[in-house]
C-alpha cells in the first residue's frame, strides 16, 4: 500500500483537482451504499464530502483562509489574501436523482479573484480544472444557452428569445459552467440568486479556459466578501459577450416599459 500524498508539496491547481476528484468518489460511494433514503441522501453527501474536504484543505493549507457551503462562516477568512471557497455538492438534487449534471467546487480565490480551482463531473467521470485548458469546440451557428432545468430565469429567457438561442435545461452551476468549456453549450447566463462557493471554482477553471467571465452588468465577480450573496454571472465565450449585453439590455428596457 502506498504511503500519504504529500499534499503540502502539490501546486494549489493540483491540490484542487485531486480533492475534487476525490470528494466525487466519496459522494458516488455514499450514494451506492444504499444505506441513505433519496430524502437524507443529500444531507449525507454534502456532510460527508464537506467534512472530508475541510479536513483536507486544513491539512494542506492550514494558513489558508476557507470558506464552506456547509460549514459555518468565519470572519477570519476576510483577512486572508488565500481563501479556499468549496461546495461540496453542487446541485443535491440531481446528485440524489443518479443525474450526471451535479459537480464538485474547490476554488482559490487570491485577493478576492477567482484564480484556482476545479470542477469535478463525478457523473461524467471527468475534472476540469485551472492548469489544464483544453480547446473549447467551434460553437455551431445556432447558439445554446443553459438555464435552470427547474426555474429559469427571467433574464435568460428573453434573452435567448432576443438572439435565437436553443435552450439546454441542465442542473448544478457548476455542470451549466463546464457545458460549456466541453461544447454543450455557448452561453451561460443566470440570475436567479448565488452565493460564493456556487460561482467560485467554475468561474475560475472557465476564465482559465479564456472565457469571459463577469456579473450579468459586465461587472468584475468578486470573493471572500462579508456577504457571500454574489446572485448573478455571465460565463461565454468573449465574441458573444455584446450579442449578450445588448439582448439583456434590450430585455431590461421592455421590462421596465411594460411594469
Amino acid at each position: 500500500m502506498s504511503g500519504p500524498i504529500d499534499t503540502a508539496a502539490m501546486s494549489d491547481a493540483a491540490l484542487a483537482a485531486h480533492l475534487a476528484e476525490v470528494a466525487g468518489r466519496i459522494l458516488l460511494e455514499v450514494r451506492a451504499s444504499g444505506v441513505f433514503p433519496a430524502k437524507a441522501l443529500g444531507k449525507a453527501g454534502d456532510q460527508t464530502a464537506n467534512q472530508f474536504l475541510v479536513h483536507a484543505l486544513r491539512c494542506a493549507r492550514p494558513e489558508d483562509g476557507l470558506l464552506s457551503e456547509e460549514e459555518k462562516d468565519n470572519p477570519a477568512r476576510l483577512e486572508k489574501s488565500r481563501v479556499w471557497i468549496v461546495d461540496p455538492v453542487d446541485g443535491t438534487r440531481e446528485y440524489g436523482e443518479e443525474r450526471a449534471d451535479w459537480a464538485v467546487h474547490v476554488g482559490l480565490a487570491i485577493d478576492g479573484e477567482a484564480v484556482i480551482g476545479a470542477v469535478a463531473l463525478p457523473g461524467a467521470g471527468r475534472v476540469l480544472r485551472t492548469d489544464e485548458p483544453q480547446s473549447i469546440p467551434a460553437a455551431p451557428e445556432k447558439l445554446r444557452m443553459v438555464v435552470s432545468r427547474t426555474r429559469p430565469a427571467a433574464e435568460a429567457t428573453g434573452v435567448a428569445e432576443r438572439i435565437d438561442a436553443e435552450l439546454v435545461p441542465m442542473g448544478s452551476a457548476g455542470a451549466k459552467a463546464m457545458a460549456v468549456i466541453l461544447g454543450e453549450a455557448d452561453i451561460y447566463l443566470h440570475s436567479g440568486g448565488q452565493y460564493e462557493w456556487d460561482s467560485m471554482a467554475p468561474v475560475a477553471v472557465a476564465a482559465a479556459h479564456g472565457l469571459h467571465c463577469s456579473r450579468i452588468d459586465g461587472s468584475p465577480l468578486v470573493y471572500n466578501q462579508s456577504d457571500v450573496y454574489l446572485p448573478d454571472l455571465l460565463i461565454c465565450r468573449k465574441e458573444h459577450v455584446d450579442l449578450v449585453m445588448n439582448a439583456l439590455r434590450a430585455f431590461n428596457a421592455e421590462t421596465k416599459a411594460d411594469a
